[in-house]
């Protein structure tokens, strides 16, 4: 499950709750798409501002409404006492993988998250994905800490927040982490503006913000850039650059929250307060984008 796109939804809400209707819809979409797997309650799924409770209704609606299509989970918590809570629920709700991230109020040190890692690891008995995001985590991986890391039992994946633009250059960095890692280990790229260098570069997987929304689109550059046509992945990648541009400006969460409201995926307001869809002259020029290029 960790190979291909992973799309990863948003998780639609109000202060009113959760709209279980617009995130069932979504998840069919994926389905439809024939993703690869579906990441729930990743960072755009909202995972950090939902109850124990939220969250385990949504992996349940989650892998029920997949299609059989693998369903891969955020259990990312400040305490790993909590993350310990959080993977046995996944497990418990039909997950067939996890996905952590070294989140935490106080900036954490190297042997505090490989502590972390191993308890959490040691308690599974469905695969691992080890969430790279020093944006949100304030905590940057070392290849060396990533290599110990990727020795624990049931870590199957990272999912790298991503390479240098050159092609040379990402091959190379993509091959200094390769060494110190299983072979049934994979490496993932986060981080959609990097999603066709990464994976010309030889990442096995593409963890997408906008192939939560977008699959087709995404599908057809992933499995372009995984045959090895990476001219043409290349070139679909720059097709979507205003939407990159949006992402590095306003972060990827509020441009993709508001690409669903405009396309009536979901309704308005759909993220938590005080978080806000893009909004102003900015959410305007992303709908005549979605207009012109009409994507799937």
């Amino acid at each position: 499950m960790f190979n291909g796109l992973s799309a990863f939804p948003l998780t639609p809400m109000n202060e009113s709750g959760i709209d279980e209707e617009a995130f069932v819809r979504l998840i069919q979409r994926l389905a439809a798409a024939g993703v690869d797997s579906i990441g729930a309650l990743g960072s755009t799924g909202s995972y950090a501002y939902l109850t124990r409770e939220e969250r385990t209704r949504i992996t349940r609606l989650a892998v029920q409404h997949a299609e059989g299509i693998p369903v891969m989970v955020s259990i990312s918590a400040l305490r790993t006492r909590d993350a310990l809570l959080l993977a046995e629920d996944a497990e418990q709700a039909g997950a067939s993988g996890v996905l952590l991230a070294p989140v935490s109020y106080q900036r954490l040190t190297e042997s505090e998250v490989y502590a972390h890692y191993e308890a959490v690891s040691s308690t599974l008995s469905i695969p691992l994905c080890v969430y790279d995001n020093p944006i949100t985590t304030n905590f940057v991986f070392s290849d060396e800490l990533h290599g110990r890391i990727a020795q624990l039992p049931q870590v199957r994946s990272i999912k790298i927040p991503g390479v240098p633009t050159g092609l040379a250059e990402a091959k190379a960095r993509i091959e200094r982490l390769r060494v110190r890692i299983p072979s049934d280990v994979t490496i993932g790229i986060s981080g959609d503006p990097f999603a066709a260098i990464g994976l010309n570069a030889g990442c096995e997987a593409w963890y997408s913000v906008l192939g939560g929304l977008f699959p087709e689109f995404c599908l057809n550059l992933t499995r372009a850039a995984l045959a090895g046509n990476a001219d043409y992945a290349a070139r679909q990648s720059e097709l979507a650059e205003p939407i990159w541009a949006l992402f590095r400006q306003h972060g990827s969460l509020r441009v993709i929250a508001a690409a669903a409201e405009l396309q009536g995926a979901v309704t308005s307001p759909c993220l938590p307060l005080p978080l806000q869809s893009l909004t102003g002259p900015e959410r305007i020029q992303l709908g005549a984008f979605l207009e012109q290029l009409q994507l799937k």
